[in-house]
């Protein structure tokens, strides 16, 4: 991209000059006195990154850039770009500014409510903004706009986009990033270890990260973000095949032992599709992450039992917990979770088929809190099991039992004695499931909101019913009569 201002650069400097104080010298046979005078401003605070998907032209002095994209075809990159002018020289263009000027109401609003507005942007938009003027440049790097980072797209290089960001906001306080707190980039396939190293290194104040599909990220990047992260709550590694484990790294291990016991402050953990994580690494988990409260394991297919024995002997306080596609869990592993007793309150047990009304009465007996409960595709549940969960948990307000074959109207002629707060009901694909066994349900289940009878064979008339007696109910049906 070629050069639009002292401070300015392509992807290949933007990292190494983003600091620079220095001014330089403006190239010779500038080709306008708008780039000759940009180039002999002075900078006073380092320059602000700027991020830009391909192919797209950014804003310079509040009107379209015509500046060629970056010489790395087809991705986003972060650029480094110094603040705008408060006059602009060509009298031309300072008339046609006058004139915007007068019609731009924005600029009449004051700067808390600039710093408002700025707050819902993104933060590829944000770095747009501090391109426009002077006073957008300041107020767009406000400090309170920067508690978070969000960036996407596939083709960004988000490693260099981290890198310059937080370069940018360690202006006031060297080496660290103290405002900064969440970051997201889930999506961003290019992230690497390094990327999660520089976050790791500048924001030790960090307490949510989101790095979700991002499968180039390793263990040991992951260890240095909760060693060097105190303050991590919540962490998103879904999708991240590499990633095994959550622990401290050695050194970690041994220098904040007497801090904090060697224990992580991780209170949310999602490590949906970590297909390599098995019992050794829960083990490992479970004894550093003591504090969990929602943890999510769906499609970890190689957990079984044992590794949900090594969890609950660590992690009491657990709420959330979804095991959804762990072929290998069965009712001895429903045993250890209901070691958690009244304290859970959503369990996802959906398509694993080694689940019977034995282990549902194990939840059933110990977690009469219990609110939500998907066992979808669990084929061993059959009406008794239904009888049991319904008469001990009757503060249940959303159940999935579709594709259940063996549960049946009686199953649902218990649920309808005894849950009244139901609110949503999943019997999709249940087979044995007829009209009769839904008006039961309307007729006592008045607050259901969502009925999801697909391919059940119910009649035009039980539908009606449901629509009659629960009026805010949504009804998702294969029934073409009914409308």
């Amino acid at each position: 991209m070629a050069s639009t201002g002292k401070g300015s650069s392509s992807i290949s400097s933007d990292v190494s000059s983003s600091t620079d104080h220095t001014p330089t010298k403006a190239q010779k046979n500038a080709a306008t006195s708008e780039d000759s005078d940009l180039s002999m401003r002075t900078l006073s605070t380092p320059s602000p990154a700027l991020i830009f998907p391909p192919n797209t032209q950014g804003f310079q002095n509040g009107r379209g850039s015509s500046t060629s994209s970056s010489s790395v075809t087809g991705e986003t990159v972060a650029m480094v770009h110094s603040p705008p002018p408060t006059r602009l020289t060509h009298p031309l263009i300072r008339l046609a500014s006058k004139h915007q000027k007068e019609q731009a109401n924005i600029d009449r609003l004051p700067d808390h409510s600039m710093i408002q507005i700025f707050s819902f942007l993104p933060t590829n938009q944000l770095c747009r903004c501090a391109r426009v003027c002077r006073r957008w440049y300041n107020l767009a790097w406000d400090p309170r706009l920067w508690r978070t980072i969000r960036l996407t797209g596939e083709t960004i290089n988000v490693d260099r986009a981290l890198k310059v960001l937080t370069r940018r906001l360690c202006q006031d306080t060297p080496n660290v990033c103290l405002m900064l707190e969440t970051v997201i980039v889930s999506g961003c396939r290019r992230l690497t270890d390094r990327g999660l190293y520089t976050i790791a290194q500048c924001c030790p104040e960090l307490r949510r990260l989101e790095v979700s599909g991002c499968y180039n990220i390793s263990n040991e990047a992951v260890f240095d973000v909760v060693s060097l992260c105190p303050n991590l709550e919540h962490l998103d590694v879904s999708g991240c095949s590499k990633v095994t484990c959550i622990s401290l790294t050695r050194e970690a291990s041994i220098k904040l032992s007497p801090l904090h016991g060697k224990q992580i402050s991780i209170r949310y953990l999602d490590m949906t599709d970590c297909f390599v994580l098995e019992d050794e690494g829960l083990h490992t988990i479970a004894a550093h992450c003591t504090q969990l409260t929602h943890l999510y394991l769906r499609r970890c297919v190689r957990i079984t039992d044992e590794g949900l024995r090594y969890l609950m002997i660590y992690c009491t306080s657990i709420k959330e917990l979804s095991v959804s596609d762990c072929r290998f869990v069965s009712d001895f592993g429903m045993r250890e979770i209901a070691k958690l007793e009244s304290r859970l309150r959503y369990l996802s047990i959906a398509h694993c088929g080694r689940i019977t009304d034995v282990g549902i009465r194990y939840i059933a007996k110990y977690c009469s809190k219990l609110r939500y409960l998907n066992a979808r595709g669990c084929e061993g549940i059959t009406d008794h099991g239904v009888e049991y969960l319904a008469k001990n948990c009757t503060k249940l307000k959303s159940l999935d039992i579709g594709k259940c074959p063996l549960v049946s109207d009686t199953g649902l002629e218990f649920l309808a004695l005894n849950c009244f707060n139901l609110k949503r009901l999943s019997l999709k694909s249940c087979e044995s499931i007829t009209g009769q066994g839904l008006q039961i349900v309307a007729a006592n289940c008045f607050d259901l909101q969502m009925l999801n009878v697909q391919d059940c064979d119910v009649s035009v008339d039980a539908l009606r019913f449901v629509k009659r007696h629960c009026k805010r109910c949504i009804i998702e049906h294969t029934n073409p009569a009914f409308f």
